[in-house]
């Protein structure tokens, strides 16, 4: 899966109709929320949107007929192999009606043609874990969290040594639990959090 570089934008006109295509990468519900309040036109006839973050999706048609508009939006989003993506398709009505098969191919194609012109990053997933280790193994801990790369985001002591919080790529976990225990003599303990 993928996610959008930066935020993006492609507008197109069909039978008079104005669409322009927002997306942008999100990472919670309130973001994408707080997107389309910030891209939506208030002057426009509809700004119909979608979102992804994993399992979870929403969409709106906003006074368009049901299914022409937010699911096609939708579609697109999964059908470029998209995730953590919200996209908005604001529309200025020509005076020329669409029909429901023209609106689906009008908001799913401004959509579609929206995300395939963006750049991509490739989403990796991460994962939450935490090391337990004694004082003596503090500096070989700390060398193999800075060579995996990993994100400190919290350490406790205690008197029995120490807890190192990192964040690390999921496909790294297995590889630091090992590379640890050889550093350790099998003394650290790892834990994943989330």
């Amino acid at each position: 899966m993928d996610t959008l570089a930066s935020p993006v934008n492609h507008e197109v006109e069909i039978k008079h109709s104005r669409f322009i295509a927002h997306a942008a990468p999100v990472t919670s519900v309130e973001a994408a929320s707080a997107f389309f309040a910030e891209v939506g036109d208030p002057s426009a006839t509809h700004n119909c949107w979608a979102w992804r973050l994993g399992g979870e999706y929403r969409f709106n048609d906003d006074g368009e007929p049901a299914g022409t508009a937010g699911r096609p939006i939708l579609s697109a989003i999964d059908g470029q192999g998209y995730d953590q993506v919200a996209v908005v398709v604001t529309r200025w009505y020509g005076g020329i009606k669409l029909g429901a098969g023209g609106l689906v191919r009008a908001y799913g194609g401004a959509a579609a043609e929206c995300l395939r012109l963006a750049p991509r990053v490739p989403l990796i997933a991460m994962a939450d874990i935490s090391v337990r280790y004694a004082f003596e193994d503090t500096g070989a801990v700390h060398a193999l969290t800075a060579q995996f790369a990993a994100e400190k985001s919290g350490e406790q002591f205690n008197a029995e040594g120490a807890v190192l919080q990192l964040r690390l790529p999921e496909v790294a976990v297995d590889r630091l639990k090992i590379a640890l225990r050889d550093a350790t003599r099998d003394r650290a303990r790892v834990c994943i959090t989330k």
